[in-house]
């Protein structure tokens, strides 16, 4: 499907001066009051909205000149928005936080007070979903999520605002996905929903993706913990595998690890030769600072993401020299 004016023209905002996607990601919400609620030694509800508004603009003040875009929920984040530095484009996620535990399937649900309009009418450049997804899940639980992607695919299509679909993986049998055993069908988990979501009927843009491998198994990695699930040049492999049935261009998430490893993971992209278009990067910039904002405040945050938030998103940003703009994997001038 050819891209239409619209969303080719968001695309570019969201994009740095070398077509590439370098962007912050600060959408999370339950698991970010959870955290300071944690640091401070106080239940969850004491943590208000005017804190999470607070932590966000914060973060989205400091960091965006430093990306080329800024993802954000309309929960909290809508403040947060009006801070970013003016080169920055704008994502906004469009999903509830978390997801369905009465059912199972892990199955998404839609922030009820929102939709594609809304958020075009909010400034933002593109629409993120983010999807719990296996292919080793049931099909009849499957079916469901691909009519849920394409109703907002529909939806972006309408109005012209590109579809950034984030999805995660996870055992259906309830493994532990961080431990040996899912690493080692990590890859398929990753590829299967690469490969199904670049179908046209989604009318996906951008597919938002885990990096294939676990680096703590990976045999040599800065992060490996003794246990292999992949020697080096299997891991590298791996990579190349997964790239080769996206037919959309991809973007690598960081997945809630530290910045070191998120790097080391784009340095392996590189090193394997996939042409990814970029990040959009959360926790791995910013989530030291959770507890240095539930003891200190606003002020505390700030200078600790002055000093080092900033370097770990340069960090990811000199690790993006390997990447691919999107414009060459949809055959488009840049």
């Amino acid at each position: 499907m050819s891209l239409s004016p619209g969303k080719l023209k968001h695309l570019k905002a969201l994009s740095n001066q070398n077509g590439v996607i370098a962007a912050a990601a600060m959408d999370q919400r339950e698991s970010l009051k959870k955290a300071i609620a944690s640091a401070r030694g106080v239940d969850v509800k004491a943590i208000t909205w005017d804190m999470m508004s607070e932590f966000k603009t914060t973060v989205a003040r400091v960091l965006t000149p430093h990306a080329s875009a800024i993802l954000l929920d309309p929960e909290y984040g809508l403040e947060a928005a009006k801070a970013r530095s003016s080169n920055a484009g704008l994502l906004l996620a469009y999903e509830e936080s978390g997801y369905d535990n009465t059912k199972p399937g892990r199955l998404p649900d839609l922030l009820p007070h929102v939709s594609t309009k809304r958020i075009v009418d909010w400034g933002a450049n593109a629409v993120k979903i983010l999807l719990y997804y296996s292919p080793f899940d049931e099909k009849d639980v499957n079916d469901i999520k691909h009519a849920f992607i394409e109703r907002i695919g529909a939806e972006c299509e309408f109005y012209q605002v590109p579809f950034f679909l984030e999805f995660v993986g996870y055992d259906p049998k309830g493994g532990n996905e961080k431990g040996l055993e899912y690493a080692k069908i990590k890859p398929q988990v990753v590829g299967g929903a690469m490969e199904e979501f670049s179908k046209d009927q989604y009318r996906v843009d951008i597919l938002k993706v885990e990096v294939p491998v676990n680096l703590e198994f990976v045999e040599g990695s800065g992060v490996y913990k003794g246990e292999k699930a992949y020697t080096r040049a299997e891991a590298l492999d791996l990579f190349r595998r997964a790239a080769a049935v996206a037919k959309k261009p991809f973007i690598y998430l960081s997945a809630g690890v530290g910045n070191a490893q998120f790097v080391e993971s784009l340095a392996m992209a590189t090193e394997s030769g996939v042409e990814f278009a970029g990040v959009l990067c959360g926790r791995a910039t910013w989530k030291d600072g959770m507890p240095i904002y539930a003891k200190g405040g606003a002020k505390a945050l700030e200078d600790w993401l002055l000093d080092q938030g900033v370097k770990n998103i340069e960090a990811v940003n000199a690790a993006l020299k390997g990447a691919t703009p999107w414009a060459k994997k949809l055959g488009i001038a840049a």
